[in-house]
């Protein structure tokens, strides 16, 4: 399952590909609840869309952005402060010998004032990275959806709540950030078939076991253990991966836009490192009638995923 890519989060290079009005309303909501304290994991590629020059609605998103960042530094060279305090504390403490606890004390202060340290001054960048347009389970990224034969780039969460189903089900069906393909006509018959997205992926990583990377079985005694890989398609290519996404509403909850990547066996290099699936690049020719499923059997919509984009996908451990 693709747990986490790199995603074009440029708006402006999303509407001149795809022809699509970006949603800015859907944005300003979006940003407006990350300052009102909610949980809304924004990336910073994402927010480097309105951080120059604009309109009026783009400038009042800046302001929001803004203010979330000078909250959240205050909280965090607030936390910065009270682990100094308690690594200074530890520190005095060995100096009357060392013990198990103090030393164990002394290294989690540590780390905590480094954890600060770091989240401010990344706060604080301006210049951009590519890890910022990163996403995981739970983060938000652009979506190219089309409605009323419009196409529009709306900002949905990454792990996919069913319309209709409780707000439970984040936790139930924690992995519906992935959408499997042989569960398409049962599990997602809601959006299948209704609602399809798309969305640009450049690279994307996945968790394998290093005996099955290595292509080998546990020795004795050896535990399993977990090795992220990134996995870039050669030629590099902008993928436009196959998305379902869902609106849901609740009861005195707000409203959420979320999808997950259509996934399906994987190709033979990606199985040979180790993995056994891979999302569905979309190729070019079908992207309109994937935007508009409305009416086509499930055998045509599955043939626009047979008719796929195939790279090569070079792999290497993630950094």
């Amino acid at each position: 399952m693709c747990f986490s890519a790199l995603v074009e989060q440029d708006i402006a290079r999303l509407k001149r590909d795809f022809k699509a009005r970006p949603d800015l309303r859907a944005f300003k909501k979006l940003f407006e609840r990350r300052t009102r304290g909610e949980s809304v994991l924004i990336p910073k590629a994402m927010e480097a869309n309105f951080l120059g020059p604009g309109t009026t609605e783009t400038v009042e998103i800046a302001e929001l952005i803004f203010a979330y960042h000078d909250s959240k530094t205050r909280q965090l060279e607030q936390d910065r402060i009270k682990q100094k305090a308690r690594l200074d504390n530890a520190e005095r403490a060995l100096l009357g010998g060392e013990t198990e606890k103090l030393l164990n004390e002394r290294r989690i202060a540590k780390n905590k004032v480094g954890f600060c340290e770091e989240k401010i001054a990344d706060l604080k960048r301006r210049q951009p990275e590519r890890r910022d347009a990163r996403i995981f389970p739970q983060h938000y990224a652009p979506v190219v959806v089309e409605e009323g034969g419009e196409r529009i780039i709306r900002p949905m969460r990454y792990l996919l709540r069913r319309a209709g189903k409780p707000a439970t089900d984040d936790r139930k069906f924690s992995g519906c950030y992935n959408a499997r393909r042989d569960n398409l006509s049962r599990f997602w018959r809601g959006q299948f078939g209704h609602s399809h997205g798309v969305v640009v992926v450049t690279s994307f990583y996945e968790n394998v076991s290093r005996h099955a990377m290595e292509h080998r079985e546990l020795g004795p005694g050896e535990k399993e253990e977990n090795v992220v890989l990134q996995f870039d398609p050669r030629p590099e290519i902008r993928m436009r991966v196959a998305c379902l996404w869902s609106h849901w509403t609740g009861n005195g909850e707000p409203d959420l836009l979320s999808f997950a990547a259509v996934t399906d066996e994987p190709p033979a290099e990606v199985a040979d490192a180790g993995h056994d699936r891979c999302i569905v690049p979309i190729s070019d020719f079908n992207i309109a009638a994937w935007l508009d499923p409305l009416g086509r059997p499930d055998g045509d919509l599955f043939k626009i995923l047979d008719e796929r984009e195939r790279p090569f996908y070079e792999h290497k451990i993630a950094a």
